[in-house]
């Protein structure tokens, strides 16, 4: 067992701006904290999500849809990856989840994955995400995939 490496200084500040967007909202906190470059993977779907337009899209709906959402816990793994710890709920549904986060040498976003357990929550997460941003979404991956 090595020494445990904290997130380096740029990560560690988008972090901080990350959960201040959380707390607000605010969309025009989040733009600043991604790369152009940023890919989000989803519970949902296998394939990546690439772009800047549609994780902003997909971490905005998202906060309005979690209810008493919070973080527990904080992992670190490097001076370039972090792992949050969250429950909230979903109507009748509670669930839990990890964000998987990769920073890079700027400090920006690069890669945000999200898993969610159980399967009843996650199926009313995606009901809810496709209700609201289900075609948008679509157009924003044909979009990337043709190179654009």
């Amino acid at each position: 067992m090595g020494e445990v490496q904290s997130l380096a200084p740029l990560p560690q500040a988008t972090l901080a701006g990350w959960h201040a967007f959380v707390a607000t909202g605010n969309q025009d906190l989040l733009a600043p904290l991604l790369s152009d470059h940023i890919v989000f993977r989803s519970p949902f779907v296998q394939s990546p999500i690439p772009g800047r337009i549609a994780t902003l899209l997909v971490l905005t709906t998202v906060v309005q849809i979690f209810e008493n959402f919070r973080y527990h816990r904080e992992f670190t793994a490097g001076s370039h990856d972090a792992a949050l710890e969250f429950s909230a709920s979903i109507g009748k549904w509670q669930l839990k989840g990890i964000d998987l986060i990769t920073f890079d040498e700027q400090g920006k976003m690069t890669e945000f994955e999200v898993m969610v357990r159980p399967i009843k929550a996650l199926q009313a997460l995606g009901e809810e995400m496709g209700n609201r941003i289900g075609p948008e979404l679509i157009r924003l991956k044909q979009a990337a995939a043709a190179g654009g």
